[in-house]
């Protein structure tokens, strides 16, 4: 299941989880893990770009209808101005018919051809999302208070007992642990309860016809098309987030056709309405992406005085037994049980807050949803409902999130100085991060990472 981060979780992560993680971070969700509603969502609080559209950001939760603003995209792209949105729109049935020999090619019939796509309009409103630009963002310690809360741990364990003989026979024949698959159903889509409600359709036929995504997206709504040919599923279960992720877990289609499978055998592979089928194609997905059985997906730790930050790097991986001869230690003193296992170091909120050490699982989850904040979440939310406790070590709540507007000079100033060659957008992600690490060694303070306000009056030769 992929999110969408950027146009979506691998595409779609627009439902509940990711209206806060889109909030919070910025470009997002799983399956979208296109660059997924989610995924746009999630995108930006430490993460780099996002990937191709995978799942959509948790919960798509929309008010209702709403009509396309009318104005150019914030990303500048050429196709997303508001003159060449509406030339494209205005072709629209153009394009969705012109896509019938593709469609052929996948073995659609032209009876369902003709069906599914009668009557599809563009919803322009879309554009204004695929292009959002929130001026705030929410840390990552207030993303976490958000997903993972009493509510949402109550509801896991009913699901979890409701459950047990579908988790039993998925965690036998895959090895995937239960408390994951639960932890990204509830992350995702709140139990079922948001999950979006536009037409996948006409969301993917949108996008494959308007806009800067239209190649990964013609992808995503022929994927579509399939499933529906197949008898898979019923067009009113295609229903998610703008990115087109659907279903509790926010599969997009394309990620449908990889991962889903048929867990009960009545021949469907129904992961909108079946728990045994959603159950067994959430752990198809992560299997199939590495994941190690019997393994977790990392350790909080606390990280010694004067480290040296540079080191808290994805492509830095080191042995337990090589981080512990740095003096990084898990906070209960508890040992590592593993300490040939590598784990690269992660400083969300950094020197101020706790480390994590990364192992495999981690960035199994990552392919999931490619925002680092999501992964922590999910694999947090996990260790909950199998009965762990909080994070123990305190987040830095008295620092403050930049606005876009100063997220946007930070990078100008970083630029100015040599340290930045990337275009400036107020989006963080790897390489503003780097950046920002070479700048603050530059002038003696830990080389975290951490844009704080206090990293940004520094700048302003303050």
């Amino acid at each position: 299941m992929q999110s969408v981060a950027g146009p979506a979780k691998r595409a779609g992560f627009v439902t509940g989880a990711t209206m806060v993680a889109a909030a919070l971070l910025l470009p997002v969700s799983a399956h979208a893990q296109a660059q997924n509603g989610l995924s746009n969502l999630f995108g930006g609080i430490f993460s780099g770009p996002n990937p191709a559209p995978s799942q959509a950001p948790p919960g798509g939760a929309q008010t209702g209808p709403q009509p396309w603003t009318g104005e150019d995209g914030a990303s500048g792209h050429p196709l997303m101005t508001a003159a060449a949105i509406r030339e494209a729109a205005s072709n629209f049935n153009n394009c969705v018919a012109g896509m019938w020999p593709d469609a052929a090619r996948r073995n659609i019939t032209q009876e369902n051809f003709q069906r599914f796509t009668a009557g599809l309009s563009p919803d322009l409103r879309i554009m204004d999302l695929m292009d959002s630009q929130p001026e705030f963002t929410k840390s990552i310690w207030d993303y976490l208070d958000i997903l993972v809360n009493d509510n949402r741990l109550a509801k896991g364990r009913e699901v979890l007992a409701k459950y047990k003989a579908q988790f039993d026979a998925t965690e036998k024949a895959t090895g995937v642990d239960r408390y994951i698959i639960a932890s990204i159903w509830g992350i995702e889509s709140n139990y079922s309860t948001q999950m979006g409600d536009r037409s996948v359709l006409q969301s993917t036929a949108t996008l494959a016809c308007i806009g800067r995504r239209q190649a990964y997206f013609r992808d995503e709504f022929l994927s579509a098309l399939e499933i529906l040919n197949r008898g898979d599923l019923r067009p009113e279960q295609m229903r998610g987030s703008w990115a087109g992720a659907f279903g509790p877990t926010q599969f997009m289609p394309t990620a449908f056709k990889r991962f889903a499978v048929d867990g009960d055998g009545d021949g469907r592979r129904d992961v909108v309405d079946n728990p045994t089928d959603l159950i067994a194609s959430t752990a198809n997905n992560l299997k199939k992406d590495g994941w190690q059985a019997g393994q977790t997906w990392g350790y909080e730790v606390v990280v010694p005085q004067g480290f040296n930050y540079m080191l808290a790097d994805r492509a830095k991986a080191m042995t337990m037994a090589q981080w512990e001869k740095l003096g990084l230690k898990r906070p209960t003193s508890q040992p590592f049980p593993h300490p040939a296992e590598k784990a690269y170091l992660l400083a969300p909120a950094g020197a101020q807050g706790p480390g994590f050490l990364m192992l495999q699982n981690y960035r199994v989850i990552m392919k999931y949803n490619p925002a680092e904040a999501y992964a922590l979440a999910i694999g947090h939310f996990a260790d909950r409902l199998r009965g762990g406790q909080p994070f123990v070590q305190p987040w830095p709540r008295q620092e403050r999130e930049l606005s876009r507007t100063e997220r946007l000079e930070l990078q100008q100033l970083l630029a100015q100085r040599g340290f930045y060659k990337g275009t400036p957008d107020g989006q963080f992600g790897g390489q503003t991060r780097e950046a920002l690490r070479n700048f603050q060694a530059s002038i003696g303070v830990p080389a975290d990472g951490f844009a704080s306000s206090d990293v940004l009056d520094r700048l302003r030769g303050r």
